[in-house]
């Protein structure tokens, strides 16, 4: 794949479109989650669950091990000796793989350990502290599958091949529904049908990526040597990136931890608030950062400074047009939309409300956790670990105290805790943002190109004619109550597609034109 501007923007949209799917898919299992959990006990020890090695994943497979092993990866690329590329890979392989393994196996083992760490409020419930640690024990080898498959999909967008890795979890959510619609029966507790949905998945989707590596002359052998030089080298990455491009994830990791000290439900709420903020997140920031990486990576190995800074320009525009309307549409819609996709038997208009609450305090974020996925790919793809590591520090410490300087009040006084902590979770991500975007304009590492002002204009513009649409056209939510679910479908499918055109219609009527996307 070429390097163009709108080679970019083609690889954006195959990315876009194939993890569009994923969400949508992601959206019906949540869907299946509560109509078949609800968002009692049992939903939060599953929710748990889950969360802890995927945490993990998108810590280590998609995060720091991905920006440290891709930059070293288009070095040995872009030196065109292909042989010692692949014997990168088959040590890395060897190294993540085998430690994996032990990872797994102490968990597994102590998985009670691991849920005193990550829900020390479900200590006062027996039973529910029981469950939840037998299920850690199902879902944790998820981890092992899932970080080679990051192995795989790195390796994969490193040689342009974007469409694969981005497919690749649509079998998450396939083998999710099929265990919350097929095997929950088989259990006399559903939600270890879903536990045992996360193992296969795992498993599935790395075998599902190996074909194409096999075609690439890729296909990994591992070898045990940690002394090679590409592989110390990328440990010698990992470390600091894994606070530098994973603030958001423990931030949100945290979250958990302090919501289960709120009531019952909590924790539910917030994965129900958050699985919404990740699809604009995961369809278009992940989208765009995913194509951004490997091209700015090899702009660095071939020192062409002005494309990098291009790239970074048009990624940052690219979020902006996209994340801004998407946040401003959560926020006024945030009640119709998680009715209409979760209110159903063991779901109640309580938790839809106070889920609605969370929903609109991260979606005052979205934007920033856009920005932070393009802009980190700056410092990464130049091996620049320890400016990311100390801004992603300040950002987490802001973090915690906000969480205890908005939770209790709001706990107290309305019973909303969780909201403050998704509020904190929000501006602590604008502020690692912005530390970030300030970091790299220092360094001359990035240049805005003119037109910015105008740009900013036309989507403010925009936007505020998008959300004054939405409010004037939302229902009344005792009609939404009074909905069943095709009613409300129809009527927040018509409130999308009315956004979205007055949205597009003004940014044509002020000048867009699709050149502009692709600089």
């Amino acid at each position: 794949m070429t390097d163009k501007p709108q080679s970019l923007l083609r690889a954006s949209v195959v990315v876009g479109a194939m993890t569009l799917l994923s969400r949508v898919l992601g959206l019906a299992r949540d869907i299946s989650f509560a109509v078949l959990v609800g968002a009692g006990a049992n939903a939060d020890s599953f929710f748990i669950a889950f969360k802890i090695p995927n945490f993990l994943r998108r810590l280590f497979a998609e995060g720091a091990f991905a920006q440290a092993f891709v930059p070293v990866l288009a070095e040995y690329r872009e030196a065109g000796d292909a042989a010692r590329a692949r014997a990168l890979v088959d040590r890395v392989a060897g190294a993540l793989g085998g430690s994996l393994l032990v990872v797994t196996g102490v968990a597994i083992v102590a998985a009670p350990l691991l849920t005193l760490v990550f829900a020390p409020g479900f200590s006062g419930d027996a039973e529910k502290y029981r469950l939840t640690s037998e299920l850690i024990r199902i879902t944790f080898p998820y981890l092992f599958f899932i970080s080679l498959t990051g192995l795989a999909g790195a390796v994969l967008n490193s040689y342009g091949r974007f469409a694969v890795p981005a497919f690749t979890p649509v079998l998450l959510n396939l083998c999710l529904i099929a265990g919350a619609v097929l095997g929950a029966r088989y259990f006399a507790e559903p939600v270890y049908a879903l536990a045992w949905g996360v193992f296969v998945a795992g498993l599935l989707q790395l075998a599902f990526q190996l074909p194409f590596l096999g075609r690439l002359q890729m296909l990994p052998r591992p070898r045990w040597d940690w002394g090679d030089s590409g592989v110390q080298r990328i440990l010698a990455l990992m470390g600091p990136a894994l606070f530098g491009v994973s603030v958001s994830q423990i931030n949100l990791l945290l979250d958990t931890v302090l919501a289960s000290f709120l009531p019952t439900g909590s924790v539910s709420w917030l994965y129900f608030s958050d699985r919404l903020v990740e699809l604009p997140l995961g369809v278009f920031g992940i989208a765009i950062a995913t194509v951004i990486l490997p091209s700015l990576a090899r702009d660095k190995a071939s020192d062409s400074v002005a494309a990098f800074s291009s790239k970074l320009d048009w990624g940052l525009r690219m979020v902006l047009l996209i994340g801004l309307p998407a946040a401003l549409a959560l926020m006024v819609l945030a009640e119709p939309v998680l009715t209409t996709l979760f209110q159903y038997r063991e779901t109640l208009p309580r938790d839809i409300a106070m889920a609605s609450y969370s929903l609109a305090a991260y979606a005052v974020g979205l934007v920033a956790f856009m920005l932070i996925k393009v802009l980190a790919p700056g410092y990464y793809a130049r091996q620049d670990m320890k400016t990311p590591v100390r801004i992603g520090i300040t950002a987490m410490v802001a973090n915690m105290v906000m969480n205890l300087a908005l939770v209790i009040p709001l706990h107290h006084f309305w019973q909303i805790g969780h909201v403050g902590l998704a509020l904190a979770t929000a501006l602590a991500a604008w502020l690692n943002a912005g530390l970030l975007w300030r970091g790299l304009r220092r360094s001359a590492v990035y240049r805005p190109r003119a037109g910015w002002g105008r740009a900013m204009l036309r989507l403010s513009v925009a936007a505020l004619a998008m959300t004054g649409v939405l409010l004037w056209l939302n229902p009344a939510m005792a009609d939404w109550q009074a909905w069943n679910w095709w009613q409300r479908s129809l009527h927040l499918a018509g409130l999308c597609a009315a956004g979205a055109a007055v949205y597009a219609a003004v940014l044509l009527g002020l000048g867009l034109r699709l050149k502009d996307l692709r600089h």
